[in-house]
């Protein structure tokens, strides 16, 4: 079955889609030895080579990381900032599943299958992520109706989502979502006048952070890998 050359280097966990178009639109990528352009097709079975090194379907990777405070999660920084790379210990190459910003901390998952990468972080499919979010001043209850209903940030209105008070000060809460905006749940709280002195992410569809130790990862389960794929 022929696809589309960038749908199978994403999915084979090269590069994210856009990514692969781009690495096509330089030239870097050839079919059989010849340069393809934007949409062209392929099969598994073809040689695909993509900036110089041949693609290769090996094994499928899962894990759960979880990411420390001060890391971004790039494969690499111009800045000099650490990335959550110098603290992985996998051999094969794995990309994150979305983002965490250098402040956030907690659960992030990693891969190498690109069609998983993609069913976690589009909205489409609804993947439920929760957050733990600790604010300058005690959260007002009243709000809850504002995050059901959707905030008009500047680039547009937000997925309703659900939050709860998990302490008696009403200083930590609990917010259920499922999209992946940038800074998206810093950007609703500051929307609302509340500043967030830590952000904690605890679980992505049915994987749960839990007891996994700061700066370590573990495999996925079958049963957290097939409901993630549903």
């Amino acid at each position: 079955m022929e696809e589309r050359v960038q749908k199978i280097i994403a999915n084979a966990g090269i590069c994210s889609r856009r990514s692969a178009e781009d690495l096509i639109k330089f030239g870097k990528v050839t079919v059989n030895g010849k340069r393809i352009t934007i949409g062209d097709k392929a099969n598994l079975s073809d040689d695909i080579v993509v900036d110089g090194k041949k693609l290769t379907r090996g094994r499928r990777l899962y894990y759960a990381f979880h990411k420390p405070r001060g890391y971004i999660t790039s494969l690499k920084d111009p800045s000099g900032k650490k990335t959550i790379f110098s603290l992985i210990k996998i051999k094969e190459r794995v990309i994150p599943v979305g983002r965490l910003d250098f402040n956030t901390e907690g659960l992030i998952l990693l891969t190498n299958d690109g069609n998983f990468a993609n069913k976690v972080m589009h909205p489409r499919y609804e993947v439920k992520k929760v957050y733990h979010v600790t604010l300058d001043k005690p959260f007002n209850e009243d709000l809850v109706k504002k995050f059901k209903r959707g905030i008009n940030l500047e680039d547009g209105m937000t997925r309703p989502s659900i939050v709860k008070v998990l302490t008696p000060d009403k200083r930590i809460v609990a917010i259920r979502l499922h999209e992946g905006k940038n800074r998206i749940v810093r950007r609703m709280f500051n929307y609302l006048g509340y500043n967030v002195k830590r952000l904690v992410s605890v679980k992505v569809g049915p994987v749960v952070l839990s007891d996994l130790p700061v700066g370590k990862t573990r495999p996925l389960t079958t049963t957290e890998v097939v409901s993630l794929l549903k």
